[in-house]
Formats: structure tokens, C-alpha cells, sequence
């Protein structure tokens, strides 16, 4: 478990741009298990492709696309262990990745970006493909 004084500013990093944090496994539930609307889950993480690339991308993403998922949500791996794991559940077949990126239309799994696509990459490619991902899927 990692100390909430090192997590905090990471936390803050998407909840200040509108991302809901999940704390619990009824919370995650509750908002996963919705069948209304489109849902960007980010499984934010301490490591350093979350801070130099996936938060960034994120948050580049929805500052650009005219397309927008109707609810943003978060919860942080190697903190929230309740509420990460019921969102694993969610996205199953892909195995635990943070950080990590899903798309939900309707309650169900429709894009799922792993953090083997994520490594490597910069927050502008990552931008783009969560652009393509919204276009695609939040058209309502």
C-alpha cells in the first residue's frame, strides 16, 4: 500500500479535470455496473508511464475531442485493492494492468487500453488513441 502523501497529487492530477474517484467495491459497482451512457475508467498508478504519459494522454484527450464519455471514473491500483479489484472484474478477459484504460457503453466493455500499450508511448499518441476510442464509442 503506498502512502496516501505520495498518491494524493496523482489522485488530483485527473479528479481536478472532472474523474470521479471509486474507493470502494460498491462504488465501482454501482457506476460499472450502469447500463446508461459511456464510462472512461482509468486504473491510475504510481508508475512512471502513468505520470509521463497516461494521465497526461487522458487528460490531453478530453481537452480536445469533441466527443466525451458521459462519466469519468478512477480508482488507484496499489491503494483502492477493494475497488480495483471488482473493476477488474468489469474488464475481464484482460488481465490486471495499471495503469490502465476502459471504455464502457451501455454497462459493457467496448475498448480496453492495457499498459503494455501504453509503455513507450507519449501522452500525445496516447491522446490520439483515446480520440479515435471516443469517436467510435461515445456517439450515443
Amino acid at each position: 500500500m503506498y502512502p496516501e502523501e505520495l498518491v494524493s497529487p496523482m489522485r488530483k492530477d485527473l479528479t481536478a479535470v472532472g474523474f470521479q474517484e471509486l474507493k470502494s467495491a460498491l462504488e465501482v459497482e454501482s457506476v460499472l455496473g450502469s447500463d446508461k451512457g459511456t464510462t472512461l475508467l482509468v486504473i491510475n498508478s504510481v508508475c512512471g508511464c502513468a505520470a509521463g504519459a497516461a494521465r497526461p494522454g487522458v487528460k490531453m484527450a478530453l481537452e480536445k475531442s469533441t466527443l466525451k464519455p458521459d462519466h469519468l471514473v478512477t480508482v488507484f491500483a496499489g491503494v483502492d485493492k477493494e475497488a480495483v479489484a471488482k473493476a477488474r472484474e468489469f474488464t475481464m478477459p484482460y488481465p490486471p494492468s495499471s495503469p490502465a484504460m476502459a471504455i464502457f457503453k451501455d454497462g459493457e466493455l467496448v475498448h480496453f487500453i492495457e499498459r503494455h500499450h501504453i509503455e513507450g508511448r507519449n501522452a500525445q499518441m496516447i491522446s490520439e488513441h483515446l480520440q479515435s476510442a471516443f469517436e467510435e464509442f461515445c456517439n450515443n
